[in-house]
């Protein structure tokens, strides 16, 4: 049986590999996608105090903290049952738009766009973001750089360090935002409005006027029909940092509506010997291996899943966008995975408009901050979207405050089985008997995990039951007198 590794795979957060094995005729017989590294978060959280958490985590990942420190920060307000302020909250939630406004820049621009600007048959050479600038201008190029760096001061003003974030704790923020700030991110807030919709227009005459493009993203081996994860408000708007948690299935029909704290109902996972990562599943629907269809357990959580389970945006412009799409698509919910890149650029125009309504937001420097916690409940569950997926903090304590368990669950995490049947259905497309296996059809496999946005600095925090172990004993020769082996 003939095997090709694509090691290290590209334009990602991590390390993985993708492991493709061949039938004697050169057909795909199985795609193996591994995740390498671990990270272990979950296991050394333990007996630490636990309002120490929120600025722990932000160390999962440098492209990721604010997504951990949201969600540690709301896991924390429940283990001292706390509700923070109007005030507290929505500069949580503002620091939060910045956060998703510079991530989806960088995974357009920087790990999307070089496939589309320039071709997945590009010279790998060139087909990167200098690659990407060089073809729509240096003018382009550094709006992008300035946008993106706009977005990260923000949260450096808000949070005390863009990455290293400091901003929560117990009930509520650590500072306000004087009105000084307030002027200044009016100015800034109304650039990433219109460089959203500049990013939106790019996409529409790049991507939707090249019928290649078009052909790949509606007839390509791009397609998954697996159900579809994302918070929504009251309305079953998007919404990033609260509400309930909706599934809808493979008809866009509602499975499951549900709080945060009741997560466990609902999603239950399981490890397989070969990744480091978890399998999240369905629970009331079980497991039934890497298939898809409405009857599988399988599903996303994606910018794509977000928009599948909403009935809009909350922002008026995002929401003529949304439209837009799905009316292209002739309905919901879309299965085409490559649209994921269309709906991260709606997201983004929703994280700008939103981010100004609450600069505009007469709570947003107000002085109440927090609410000072009185009690330790001892257990306490946040809930956010992330950029890359929905995203679960739950942590256990013991009287003191002390933490006992930590359970994360990642966006990349519960898009771990979509990932691996994305590329296998991609490989199988594209790579058969007869075929030459050239860079591009590799690149073309990748595209299928890179729609993802995935982050496996951020997901791998258990052990798949146990950590393999070789141990060999030398002679002072150096020979090997014995090998004991844990696999």
């Amino acid at each position: 049986m003939k095997r090709i590794t694509i090691d290290p795979i590209t334009r990602l957060e991590g390390h993985g590999k993708i492991e493709i094995f061949l039938t004697e005729s050169g057909d795909v017989e199985n795609v193996y996608f591994q995740v390498p590294e671990l990270r272990g978060f979950e296991k050394f959280c333990e007996g630490r105090p636990v309002e120490e958490l929120s600025m722990i985590v932000t160390k999962i990942c440098g492209v990721c903290p604010g997504c951990h420190h949201m969600a540690s920060g709301k896991a924390i307000d429940g283990v001292f049952g706390l509700t923070p302020p109007p005030t507290g909250r929505k500069i949580r939630e503002l620091f939060y738009m910045a956060h998703f406004i510079h991530s989806h820049i960088a995974h357009f621009y920087a790990l999307a766009a070089p496939d589309f600007v320039l071709g997945p048959n590009a010279d790998p050479a060139e087909r990167n973001i200098l690659g990407v600038i060089a073809k729509v201008g240096k003018e382009v190029g550094l709006e992008v750089i300035k946008q993106r760096r706009l977005a990260q001061e923000i949260q450096a003003s808000l949070g005390g360090h863009q990455t290293h974030v400091v901003l929560n704790i117990p009930g509520g923020v650590r500072k306000g935002v004087t009105e000084e700030q307030r002027d200044q991110f009016l100015t800034i807030g109304k650039g990433f409005v219109d460089f959203a919709k500049f990013s939106l227009q790019l996409f529409r005459d790049v991507v939707l006027s090249n019928n290649d493009y078009v052909n790949l993203i509606l007839e390509g081996p791009y397609n998954l029909k697996i159900h579809s994860m994302g918070l929504v408000d009251k309305n079953n708007h998007v919404n990033f940092y609260d509400g309930k948690v909706r599934v809808v299935d493979t008809e866009g029909k509602e499975l499951y509506k549900y709080k945060p704290t009741e997560y466990l109902d609902y999603v239950s996972e399981r490890v397989e010997p070969w990744s480091y990562l978890k399998f999240p599943f369905l629970k009331k629907i079980g497991w039934k291996g890497f298939v898809e269809g409405q009857d599988s357990g399988v599903y996303h959580a994606t910018p794509l899943s977000r928009l599948n389970v909403a009935d809009g945006m909350a922002t008026p412009l995002a929401n003529e966008a949304y439209q837009e799409m799905y009316k292209t698509f002739g309905g919901k919910p879309v299965h085409a995975t490559l649209a994921m890149h269309w709906a991260r650029l709606i997201e983004l125009l929703y994280a700008a408009e939103h981010f100004n309504q609450l600069v505009k937001d007469p709570d947003i420097t107000g002085k109440e901050l927090r609410e000072m916690p009185k009690e330790i409940v001892g257990e306490g569950i946040g809930i956010v979207e992330a950029q890359r997926g929905t995203l679960t903090h739950h942590y256990w304590t013991d009287s003191r405050g002390l933490v006992k368990k930590v359970n994360i669950i990642v966006g990349t995490t519960n898009n771990h089985a979509a990932i691996c049947m994305s590329l296998k259905k991609a490989a199988q497309h594209l790579i058969r008997s007869g075929v030459s296996v050239d860079q591009g059809i590799l690149n073309q496999i990748e595209m299928a995990f890179r729609a993802y946005d995935p982050c496996f600095s951020c997901a791998t925090h258990s052990l798949p039951g146990q950590m393999p172990l070789v141990v060999n004993f030398r002679d002072p020769e150096g020979k090997i007198m014995r090998s004991v082996r844990r696999d």
